[in-house]
């Protein structure tokens, strides 16, 4: 083989937590024991029909499968104008302040290749999702984690971020409702980050991906007056509307900041399949309806994952929204690294250690709502099997 070494760039960048406890997972099963899988957030109920027959009706037309624009189908930007609109209260330009994604996982490098330098600094949380830093590392540029602590609600102190040196930082992570935290959005907060944006002349990027599920009050940072001089969100089909494996996503900003990122993106792809994007646009006309069948499930399955959090000793916020339970574990563990693997391996139930998503994670684990009630209730009997064992 030749010895042909990785990117620089790759180094320090180290293989998605996920990715490698997959393997071990796999491993085991091989090996017989059927581990349930609580850790990952992948939503497992269905798009709702209509939008199934959407794509099916697109995708039979003949002329739909060549090269789409960069900017994405016309269609698509103003049903999601029209979505943020009706939800969310925000008005945005379908043709100037509207860019689509294959979700919105790859906005998140766009913005980092667009803006930064090796040597720039970038504010990102902790915890947070783990891929906000491993973005800005591709780029050569530097995370500077802020932290995110029970006592203080997991807001930002706004009064420890005043004491840094914002010679060097261009832009800053948020992202509300909270991952992993389930921290819900409320207007005050999102008043506070727009402030500090402009006062430190910051770009600030708010990740939305969470905001309809258990959550009553969907809200955008972009509600904001003047947000969108400061701030880009990005958000997402995959929680929202069950579309996960679809990859569909969207950019929201000025038109300057789109113009910007499209030099980058249109480097990187040839655009989405035609028939998905209409898709999509169905998917962005759905009502409450849909949205309160979904949390209706996710409802009763929380009840569930409550019942687990009980058995393990683990205390938890209740109001806390979103597509998981974050909850503080019992002094008896070092760290949620160590409850996680006496789950895994005493039960075989695999859930999420806090500590993937920062240091301050490390006394928390992440439970998943995705997946029927009965594997929860054979987690439940499983845990009660190791506690009496």
């Amino acid at each position: 083989m030749s010895q042909v070494a990785v990117a620089d760039r790759l180094q320090g960048i180290q293989e998605y937590y996920f990715s490698k406890k997959l393997r071990e997972i796999d491993e085991l099963n091989k090996a017989g024991k059927q581990i349930i899988n609580l850790g990952i957030g992948s939503p497992d109920l269905p798009p709702d029909p209509t939008v199934i027959q959407e794509l099916y009706e697109q995708a039979l037309k003949p002329n739909v499968h060549g090269y789409q624009s960069y900017k994405g189908a016309a269609g698509l930007r103003e049903a999601i104008s029209q979505w943020y609109s009706k939800w969310y209260g925000v008005q945005v330009d379908p043709n100037k302040e509207v860019l689509p994604l294959m979700g919105s996982k790859e906005g998140i490098m766009h913005i980092c290749m667009t803006y930064l330098n090796p040597g720039d600094e970038v504010l990102v949380p902790n915890p947070g999702y783990p891929t906000y830093a491993s973005n800005v590392a591709l780029t050569g540029a530097k995370a500077v984690t802020y932290s995110l602590t029970e006592s203080k609600g997991w807001e930002p102190d706004f009064d420890q971020l005043e004491q840094l040196d914002f010679s060097k930082i261009k832009l800053m992570f948020v992202n509300y409702p909270g991952m992993p935290t389930g921290k819900a959005a409320s207007k005050e907060l999102f008043e506070k980050l727009v402030d500090f944006a402009r006062k430190h002349q910051i770009l600030l990027i708010h990740d939305n991906p969470y905001s309809f599920i258990l959550n009553d009050h969907p809200i955008s940072l972009l509600s904001v007056p003047g947000a969108l001089d400061v701030a880009i969100e990005l958000n997402s089909l995959s929680k929202s509307h069950n579309m996960a494996g679809w990859r569909i996503g969207m950019l929201l900003g000025s038109e300057q900041r789109i113009l910007e990122i499209l030099r980058f993106k249109s480097n990187m792809d040839s655009g989405m399949f035609l028939p998905l994007q209409l898709a999509g646009a169905k998917a962005l006309t759905l009502d409450k309806d849909f949205h309160d069948q979904v949390n209706q499930i996710y409802k009763e399955r929380r009840l569930k994952v409550e019942e687990l959090l009980a058995l393990l000793n683990c205390s938890y916020d209740k109001s806390q929204v979103g597509l998981f339970m974050w909850a503080k574990i019992p002094a008896k563990y070092k760290d949620g690294y160590e409850l996680a693997d006496a789950v895994l391996y005493g039960a075989d139930v695999f859930i999420t250690p806090g500590g993937i998503f920062g240091s301050e994670g490390d006394g928390f684990i992440r439970i998943s709502l995705c997946g029927d009630v009965s594997r929860f209730d054979e987690a439940i009997s499983r845990v009660k099997k190791m506690k009496h064992s």
